[in-house]
């Protein structure tokens, strides 16, 4: 073992002894060496022992103090993945007892999740991360330890992982350690994120940070003073610090809201924690006494408390500078709540916080898990989660004055259904502070809602499903008309079924018919093709997720039409020059012949659908290039190389449907502002496209071009991602190839 490690270790113990709690320090020892032998001879890499990594992940752990199993499972949480010839479940589970066994399996099984990618194998991943939360919420707390000291490291990873990485921390960590209430672990993730995503956008912030912190620290020390004078003189302890803004919170603001460094007025931050509530509202109001309000700008999170149990005070006033900063108060209850979540609630074998209680904190997982559970569809499971998990909340009022949060953007019908099945159901209007409103409305923080309901309602409309935000309305809306409208459903399903048949434009049997629909229906898990018929026409699957699938077993079973032979061209006519021993890949024919070993070229990178030619390369078999390449006109100057051109072009349904991906070069033209490289990038995930290649070049005083690789099925994906590119705002110009 390194000094190093040894070092960190007893820094480990030293922690834990100074909290005063109970641990095990026994078992955790012997977790560690256990580790620690597994690991022996393995390294990260950066080089360092890669027992360093468990031991850091740890420490993590014991500053949320979670208890001795929690850390017995981070030291191990590795071993059962990489170690599995030395040991196994079974065996962590007679050294260390079942329920540490329970957390280190938990945590094997959230090895990776890609949530840019959106195949079914890896959404799989994403829903057994959600079961093993709603089981044991400490495997996410362990996770997301695991995850800050990798992000902590990243810097000796290759760049594309680093990316890889970052972005899915970004999209699925972060905001899960948001809804979690763990913003100390939150903000971390979110600006080692962005440092990576988008270095020169967080450098800039970072740059302005300083420089605006080294104007202002006479105005940050001055209003400190002014409020700790005030607070004295009325008898309250307290503690008070000021701050400023996280990188990453400042650089979202001028991302989202497009505002420059000049334009964000809450930079400056100030946190007061007090010892009661009482005292709170006192030093709310010595605050409005002391300084001048904006309006709007007061939220009461105390009453009101976020579902993920955040507490406190907010206010923003203007100080005697005539500068505005934003004032938090708190208790130190709700200051350890705020940094931790409910990590900070989570007690074990103390008696202060019984297990109802804390299932009741986390009930949110379990009803999305049991929401989840049937969508089949990818696209919306991801969807779903981004509504569901990681969007923030909108706090609506019933007229008892129950408050419901539900996710900005959300609709009264969604309101409706996170009432009741029932309310949502026999809903025929709402209000919003007492005023009839469109039922498509959206409500907005503190309204007071009320949903008109009649018995006499014949149930919810089939266009509701594209109105709500909610996977919860969406699969309760669903449930009804599973339940009450089959015979319609299947109607509707048979319909959008014959709809995408006719679009291949070929005869076929009634039979032929049934019989695709049928075998389709059973490979995706259908019963009967009625049962196909009936899920197609309530929305629990999508159309565009059947008819792939619908298309290769059409061309399985209908015959095509013969082609048409020209009687004047003969067989000895056809020209063959390629060498017999040359083999196929690439889904490309070659003068009639499908057996010659291909490779695209570089200079023009082709994609299905593009006009192709080939040419006869010395010993590298046969280079296929777009048909217009400015290469190819060049070669077709030269006289010696009038034999080397053959007739390429791709194999049938090449452009249709393929699970083959090609790279393509995308030269992009932009605008030079902050954080486009970083919309650039997140475009390009949302639409689950993979970046293989970025970089940037300066073109003029305010000009950037943008040079990207990226994966591509075809040229109608390829159009279909320049279109999606060329909607973000600072974009020129989009061409194919790099400059």
């Amino acid at each position: 073992m390194s000094k190093e490690d040894k070092s960190n270790v007893s820094r480990l113990f030293q922690m834990l002894e100074a909290t005063g709690k109970n641990y095990d320090i026994e078992k955790i020892r012997s977790a560690y060496e256990y580790a620690a032998a597994l690991h022996e001879g393995q390294f990260r890499v950066s080089g360092e022992p890669y027992i360093s990594h468990p031991i850091a992940v740890a420490e993590i752990v014991a500053s949320l103090e979670l208890d001795t199993n929690s850390i017995c499972a981070a030291l191990l949480h590795d071993t059962v993945e990489d170690c599995s010839e030395k040991t196994d479940l079974k065996e962590i589970e007679k050294r260390f007892g079942a329920e540490v066994a329970m957390l280190v399996d938990g945590l094997t099984k959230l090895v990776t999740l890609y949530i840019e990618d959106k195949e079914e194998a890896h959404i799989e991943n994403l829903r057994k991360m959600l079961l093993a939360m709603s089981k044991d919420v400490r495997v996410i707390f362990i996770k997301l330890c695991d995850r800050l000291h990798n992000m902590r490291t990243l810097d000796a990873k290759p760049d594309p992982k680093r990316r890889s990485t970052a972005l899915e921390t970004m999209h699925v960590y972060a905001p899960l350690a948001h809804r979690l209430g763990m913003q100390k672990i939150k903000q971390e993730l979110e600006n080692l994120c962005i440092s990576y995503l988008d270095p020169i956008g967080y450098e800039e912030v970072e740059s302005y940070i300083k420089e605006k912190y080294g104007e202002s620290v006479g105005f940050i020390e001055n209003v400190t003073a002014q409020v700790e004078t005030k607070l004295r003189e009325n008898c309250i302890h307290f503690a008070l610090k000021g701050r400023i803004k996280s990188a990453y919170s400042i650089y979202r603001k001028m991302y989202n809201q497009n505002k420059s460094f000049d334009q964000i007025y809450d930079f400056y931050a100030m946190r007061i924690i007090v010892d009661t509530e009482l005292e709170c509202y006192t030093a709310l109001g010595l605050i409005h006494e002391m300084f001048k309000s904006i309006p709007g700008r007061f939220k009461d999170y105390i009453s009101t408390p976020k579902p993920n149990m955040y507490r406190s005070l907010h206010t923003t006033v203007i100080g005697s500078d005539g500068i505005p900063f934003e004032v938090q108060i708190r208790t130190w209850e709700m200051h350890h709540v705020a940094e931790y979540g409910i990590a900070a609630h989570w007690k074990y074998k103390s008696g202060e916080k019984s297990k109802e209680d804390m299932d009741k904190k986390l009930e949110w997982i379990s009803k999305l898990v049991e929401t989840e559970s049937g969508v089949k569809d990818p696209d919306e499971f991801l969807n779903a989660l981004k509504t569901d998990i990681f969007q923030d909340e909108t706090f609506v009022f019933t007229p008892k004055g129950d408050v419901l949060a539900l996710p900005q953007r959300a609709t009264l019908i969604d309101f409706a259904y996170a009432i009741h099945s029932g309310v949502g159901n026999s809903m025929i209007g709402a209000k919003i502070n007492g005023m009839i409103v469109p039922i498509d409305s959206s409500p907005e923080t503190g309204d007071i809602v009320e949903i008109l309901t009649s018995q006499s309602s014949k149930g919810p409309s089939r266009d509701w499903l594209t109105i709500v935000k909610t996977s919860e309305a969406r699969t309760k809306i669903r449930a009804w008309f599973k339940k009450e409208k089959r015979a319609d459903n299947i109607v509707a399903g048979k319909a959008m079924v014959d709809t995408e048949f006719k679009r291949w434009k070929r005869p076929f049997t009634e039979t032929q018919r049934n019989d695709i629909v049928a075998t389709v229906g059973q490979r995706i898990g259908f019963n009967s093709a009625d049962d196909l018929y009936n899920t197609l026409g309530y929305g629990g699957i999508s159309m565009t997720k059947v008819a792939g699938k619908l298309h290769d077993e059409f061309e399985k079973t209908v015959a095509a039409p013969e082609p048409e032979v020209k009687e004047d061209i003969k067989a000895e006519q056809i020209k063959t020059t390629i060498p017999k021993n040359i083999k196929s890949n690439g889904g490309i024919v070659v003068d009639g012949e499908n057996g010659c070993q291909v490779k695209f070229a570089k200079c023009c990178n082709p994609l299905p659908g593009d006009t192709v030619i080939g040419f006869i390369t010395k010993g590298f078999g046969i280079s296929i290039h777009k048909h217009d390449c400015p290469n190819v006109q060049v070669m077709m100057q030269n006289p010696d190389n009038t034999d080397r051109f053959v007739e390429a072009h791709w194999e049938k349904g090449q452009n249709m449907g393929t699970q083959d991906m090609y790279e393509a070069q995308l030269c992009v033209y932009v605008e030079d502002r902050l954080g486009i490289v970083a919309d650039i990038s997140v475009a390009l995930s949302d639409m689950r496209v993979f970046l293989l290649q970025i970089n940037t070049t300066k073109s003029g005083a305010d000009k950037t071009v943008v040079n990207l690789t990226v994966s591509c099925k075809n040229v109608d994906h390829y159009h279909s991602i320049v279109s999606r590119l060329r909607s973000i705002s600072g974009v020129i110009d989009i061409t194919r190839g790099f400059s």
